[in-house]
């Protein structure tokens, strides 16, 4: 009887562990999809982790005020059957970001497409998706 009692305990933790994980991923509902935002600035970092690829970028409005920026992309498994890697941002660079802002109005956004001071566009997936 007390091996079964154990069983269930065990049972009962994993399901805690794992609801909490699940419920902690909010995917893209934190952004306006109904809305779309393009800024060109300075990379000041780049994560390429999981559970999502971020960069921080510095942008400068008509003013000369610096506003630091963020961008939310998909995992890096996903990016990295599209071309990305470690070092496909790096702080210094300047690129323009296109995407889907933040619902709370802060300077963050789910990001739809990078564009180089190149002009060469870093590949986000097909039509443009998210993740």
């Amino acid at each position: 009887m007390r091996g079964k009692q154990m069983f269930l305990f065990l049972v009962f933790v994993a399901v805690l562990i794992t609801s909490g994980t699940v419920s902690a991923h909010h995917g893209s509902a934190a952004y306006e999809s109904s809305k779309s935002v393009t800024v060109k600035g300075t990379v000041t970092s780049f994560e390429f982790v999981n559970p999502h690829v971020r960069f921080y970028i510095d942008v400068k409005d008509d003013k000369g005020n610096v506003e630091h920026w963020s961008g939310e992309m998909g995992p890096p498994s996903m990016l990295t059957h599209r071309g990305w890697g470690r070092n496909s941002l790096k702080p210094g660079d300047e690129i323009t970001v296109t995407g889907h802002p933040s619902k709370n109005g802060s300077p963050s956004m789910i990001v739809q497409k990078v564009v180089l001071s190149t002009g060469e566009e870093l590949k986000m997936g097909g039509g443009g998706e998210e993740y």
